[in-house]
């Protein structure tokens, strides 16, 4: 019986939204435009719009791993963006 409780409560726990995922997403993105990647990485930038509008699709049709999936590659996307931006900055700046 607690075999079976605790093997419930691993798979509800599998199957939750992907809120922080989608959250920390959300937050490199808007880190990544800030220091202008929209300008010095816009392919990147756009990738990471991209994934986040996937991950949101998922979501709304419950399939929250997929949702994870795509959030955690929007957000690899959104922070190699931010750091080609800052790279583009610095090389401005020298």
């Amino acid at each position: 019986m607690a075999a079976c409780a605790l093997a419930l409560g691993l798979l509800v726990g599998c199957s939750a939204a992907p809120v922080q995922e989608m959250s920390d997403a959300r937050q490199a993105i808007h880190a990544a435009e800030q220091y202008g990647a929209a300008e010095h990485a816009p392919e990147q930038l756009s990738q990471a719009h991209n994934r986040l509008a996937l991950a949101q699709q998922h979501l709304k049709l419950r399939r929250f791993e997929e949702a994870r999936e795509q959030a955690l590659e929007a957000r690899a996307r959104a922070t190699e963006a931010r750091y080609l931006a800052e790279a583009a900055r610095r090389a401005r700046r020298d």
